[in-house]
């Protein structure tokens, strides 16, 4: 008996599926493969009554530890993409592995998806996928299917979903981010209303700190206005919901952003991530605190690089081994408090601390004349040479003054 394992949520696109899959691709048995990265409980529900309908094997996957893990590796690494947060990026890849463990497990000869051909998952998926000897099928790219042509087939045969639509707006949800799209927000001119937005309100004057306290660059508990809500050091799903329901209400973590596909289709997207804004700015506060010049200048190279792998889904590359072990080199002395301000929308450190500084109070102020045998005309010579060679080669154009022209 042929068996394919498809990454199932109980939509229009996945329940098409299920019986394309045995009449075009002639698959005796469809399992579905629901897994959970943080994602509303509504979603299972649907998932479910969706599945029983069909008369669907169903698997739920609980992933959400494994997530929080790469969004921890995402907060080492300050990973953005185009001004971002990365959230539903980093989720497929967390996603793919573990249907395809399910279908190891199942004996499946292929593996599926319900992705379209013009975005980004297909690939992130099937980057996954396609390490194993299982067949990758994509149904709704490969038959050219359209959402009209999948509503009028749903109806056709009954298939319990809604209208063959779940709503104007496309929403993917997760610990780490909530992203939005379709719709009017297709139109780069159209102004969003406060309506799309779930995780944060509307920004207010009202203002909050928040105290994020880190170990070896990841978070491990967070304070605001003095109000404990320490978590242990295993909970990191529980810190995440708990900073996303936080900020959010100081309308903190929003993101509309024109942003560039792999396939290089520009789409605008529109984003929620709170808890995302709260710990990258806080890690990034207390980095500055703790890392040379040096370090802080050429890690942001390994940020962008790994950003943009985490972006393709392709976090299991080699290259991806060898940036993260200079970022967790790094991360041996980001250990300590940075402190944010959450209000009117913004976050914004305010304070940090760590026993792992470099940087001296003595040394740096105006009221100190002589540290550890250096004194301030000791800079004299420094100053002499500062330049030296751009004046000398500006004398030698002929420009003496050095300085002489800059419109």
């Amino acid at each position: 008996m042929s068996r394919v394992a498809l990454a199932f949520s109980g939509g229009l696109d996945t329940t098409v599926c299920v019986p394309l899959l045995e009449e075009e691709y002639g698959y005796d048995e469809v399992i579905g493969v629901t897994v959970d990265v943080g994602q509303p409980e509504s979603e299972f529900e649907e998932a479910a009554e969706t599945a029983e309908a069909l008369d669907l094997e169903h698997h739920v996957v609980d992933a959400k530890d494994e997530f929080a893990d790469l969004c921890a590796a995402a907060v080492k690494s300050n990973a953005t993409y185009q001004g971002y947060p990365l959230g539903t990026a980093l989720a497929r890849p967390v996603i793919a592995e573990a249907i395809m463990d399910v279908a190891k497990e199942r004996n499946c000869d292929g593996l599926a998806h319900g992705c379209t051909g013009k975005g980004n998952d297909q690939l992130r998926f099937e980057a996954v996928w396609r390490g194993s000897d299982m067949e990758v099928i994509a149904p709704v790219r490969e038959l050219g299917l359209t959402r009209e042509w999948e509503i009028e087939y749903a109806a056709e045969r009954d298939l319990p979903v809604e209208a063959g639509d779940g709503g104007v707006l496309s929403i993917d949800q997760n610990l780490w981010s909530r992203a939005i799209e379709g719709g009017d927000l297709e139109h780069p001119d159209y102004v969003p209303t406060e309506d799309i937005y779930e995780w944060t309100d509307e920004p207010s004057g009202e203002k909050a700190l928040i105290e994020v306290s880190f170990e070896d660059g990841v978070p491990v508990s967070a304070t605001i206005d003095d109000q404990d809500t320490s978590i242990e050091d295993d909970s990191l799903v529980e810190l995440i919901e708990s900073l996303n329901e936080i900020a959010g209400q100081y309308g903190v973590g929003r993101t509309d952003v024109m942003e560039d596909r792999m396939l290089g289709l520009k789409v605008r997207e529109n984003y929620e991530h709170p808890a995302a804004t709260v710990l990258l700015t806080a890690h990034q506060a207390l980095e500055d605190l703790v890392l040379t010049k040096e370090e802080r200048s050429f890690k942001r190279s390994i940020e962008q690089e790994w950003a943009e792998k985490a972006y393709e889904g392709i976090v299991f590359a080699p290259v991806v081994d060898a940036l993260e072990a200079f970022i967790d080199e790094t991360q041996d002395v980001v250990t300590g408090t940075a402190t944010v301000r959450v209000g009117g929308g913004s976050c914004r450190a305010v304070a940090r601390d760590s026993e792992y500084s470099v940087y001296s109070e003595e040394m740096a102020s105006f009221n100190t004349e002589d540290i550890d045998g250096i004194a301030q005309e000791d800079a004299t010579g420094v100053a002499k040479y500062h330049g030296f060679q751009e004046r000398f080669a500006n004398s030698v154009k002929g420009s003496s003054e050095g300085i002489t022209d800059w419109e």
